[in-house]
Parts: structure tokens; C-alpha cells; sequence
């Protein structure tokens, strides 16, 4: 039976299913989208270029893990100072794409679904800077490590009345009612083969829903390079440090590039070719 933060997350979630839907399910409700624009684009690249600012390198799994190696080691980055940059870059692409005055209600609320990596961790920080940019966000996070790092993020979150699911939703029409958007924070570029669950059951329940989802980095399932046509299609892709080969699979309507902390040298060392950022932003929207 769910907890009192269970309950508590539902109770949030009833108040968006009570009325017109919030966030972003699609037709002439909510957001108001016309249905032509609700349909999945088809992504226009050739097999070597990607979507965005000609140019602009896509990664392969190992370089992904050779920059974020050498961003440790070389330039001295902590692993909790690149997560706070990533969740908050992460909340700010969120609140550009669906910004809560979009919703239809006054509680614009967010399922985050949170991996037992470091992407569960962006996933944290994200929630919480949705927070306090206005949303109602609601957590699932069913694998914490016992570490101080992820403990601590727990912590922040709880402490800012963010509510902690004890059960994930067993039907995808029930996750439609409660949220306006789900942000996919399951697994990153590390992921290598099979989903075991809980997270295979609950892949497979958000490949259901109606509303939008917003995936950090690399849609959860998905090869890091080769993608998955069958498995989740996100309507938001949000891409950390830079697009990953898998984002040239991606069809969704929304491709930002998020984590303004590259240096330089570092940029040209792997030859990233990242376009610049406008003015103070933390992220750019590719498509």
C-alpha cells in the first residue's frame, strides 16, 4: 500500500487530472497544439550529421566517457558540481519547452523517474530546480545507492516538500491523468545491455503514455549510438556536454544541448564543434 508520500505525490497529480489536462497531451487541449504538429517529425540528416548547427560532433559511447573521464581527472570537475550544472540545465530546457504557464491548471505537475546512476542524479537536481522554477514535481526513485552523494540529493528534495513515490504507476492512463510530463531520467550514456527491472516494466509503461517526455541525455533503452525504434520515443530530447549518436535517431519536436561548463581546450581536443550559447543561458536549442 502506498506511503504518505505516495499518497501525497497521487494527491498533487489529482488536482492537474480535475479539469482540462495540463503539460502536454495532445490534440486541441492542454497546450493547444494543432494534431499535424503532435505527430513524431521525421529526423531530415544523413547518417553521418545530426540535427542542429552544422557541424556539431556526435558522440560515440566511449567518447562520451573519455571527455567525462578527463573533465574528472584533468580539469579537476567534481562529480556533484557537473550534476548540479547538468539538473540545472536540464529544469531550465523544461521550463523553455513547457513552461508552467502552458499548463491549464495551477499545478503544473511532473513525474521524474530516476535510474540508479548518475543520471538518476541529474534526474534530482532536476526536480528540484523545477521547484523553484514552479512546477509540482513528484519523484520515483526505486534503486537509491548508499552513497553520500545521492543521499544528499534525496535529502534536498524531501526537505523542498518533493514528493517520493513508493510504487510506480501500474497503468499508463493513470500517469495521464496525474502529469503533464515525465522526465526520463532512467539511464544515461554508460547503459550497456539488457533493462532489468523494475526499469524494464516501467519502460515499458511510459512507451504507453500520451503526455510528453523529456529524456536527459539518452532516452532510457535506447543504444548509446544506434538507438531504438521500438522502444521510448521522448518529445523532448535533452542532450549533456554534447549529442550522443543516439540523438540522431531522435524525432522528437524538442533537441536542446544542455551543460554550458566545456572548456575550451577540452572543445577542441575532441573537435565538439558546440555552437555558442545565447547570451547567459545554460542550454540552446538545436530543433
Amino acid at each position: 500500500m502506498p506511503g504518505p508520500r505516495a499518497l501525497l505525490g497521487l494527491g498533487l497529480g489529482l488536482l492537474v487530472a480535475a479539469g482540462a489536462r495540463a503539460g502536454g497531451r495532445c490534440g486541441t487541449r492542454g497546450w493547444g497544439w494543432e494534431r499535424d504538429r503532435c505527430r513524431p517529425r521525421r529526423a531530415m540528416h544523413g547518417p553521418s550529421a545530426g540535427p542542429g548547427p552544422r557541424g556539431l560532433r556526435f558522440l560515440g559511447q566511449e567518447e562520451a566517457q573519455a571527455i567525462d573521464q578527463e573533465l574528472f581527472t584533468e580539469y579537476k570537475f567534481s562529480v556533484d558540481q557537473l550534476m548540479e550544472l547538468a539538473g540545472l540545465s536540464c529544469a531550465t530546457a523544461i521550463a523553455k519547452a513547457y513552461p508552467p504557464s502552458s499548463f491549464t491548471t495551477s499545478q503544473p505537475a511532473v513525474l521524474v523517474v530516476c535510474g540508479p546512476g548518475n543520471n538518476g542524479g541529474d534526474g534530482l537536481v532536476c526536480a528540484r530546480h523545477l521547484k523553484m522554477f514552479g512546477y509540482q514535481p513528484t519523484v520515483y526513485y526505486p534503486k537509491r545507492p548508499s552513497k553520500p552523494l545521492f543521499e544528499g540529493l534525496t535529502t534536498q528534495c524531501q526537505k523542498m516538500d518533493i514528493p517520493f513515490l513508493s510504487e510506480f504507476p501500474a497503468e499508463a492512463a493513470l500517469i495521464d491523468e496525474l502529469y503533464g510530463l515525465v522526465v526520463d531520467a532512467i539511464f544515461g550514456f554508460s547503459f550497456k545491455g539488457a533493462v532489468r527491472e523494475p526499469f524494464g516494466s516501467i519502460l515499458s509503461t511510459l512507451e504507453h503514455i500520451t503526455v510528453p517526455i523529456a529524456s536527459i541525455d539518452i532516452p532510457s533503452g535506447w543504444d548509446v549510438e544506434k538507438g531504438k525504434a521500438d522502444g521510448l520515443q521522448p518529445d523532448m530530447l535533452i542532450s549533456l556536454t554534447a549529442p550522443k549518436k543516439a540523438a540522431m535517431h531522435f524525432a522528437g519536436r524538442y533537441h536542446f544541448l544542455g551543460g554550458r561548463f566545456v572548456p575550451a581546450a577540452l572543445q577542441e581536443k575532441y573537435a565538439l564543434n558546440l555552437p555558442p550559447y545565447p547570451e547567459t543561458d545554460c542550454v540552446l536549442q538545436l530543433t
